[in-house]
């Protein structure tokens, strides 16, 4: 669908259900519901959850090899950025972004 594979989906749907964002149900007229209400699911919660294990730097994660990391003076602002980012959108929720004047139906087969 939309050329993104299977495992990928799986992937994004097993994210966004230990994030409590969905619910998930196997077998036989299973699949994946809302957890909760569109109104209070918040976009930057959703986009942290799904990128907590993707930082926008190398130098944020665990196994960094970055060589001038102890005298970076990068890593402040770019975590400053990356936390605002997240910031600005806890603002706006599911509902808010699905409403797009009615035409985002019409753009994707749901």
């Amino acid at each position: 669908m939309y050329g993104i594979s299977e495992n990928y989906l799986v992937k994004i749907a097993t994210q966004l259900s230990k994030g409590g964002f969905v619910v998930s149900e196997s077998g036989r007229g299973g699949g994946l519901t809302l957890a909760v209400l569109v109104v209070d699911i918040s976009i930057g919660a959703v986009l942290r959850a799904l990128k907590k294990n993707e930082p926008v730097a190398e130098c944020f994660g665990s196994n960094t090899s970055c060589a001038i990391l102890p005298t970076c003076s990068l890593r402040g602002p770019l975590l400053e950025a990356q936390e605002a980012f997240f910031a600005a959108l806890v603002g706006y929720s599911l509902a808010d972004v699905a409403k797009a004047k009615g035409y985002l139906k019409d753009l994707i087969a749901v």
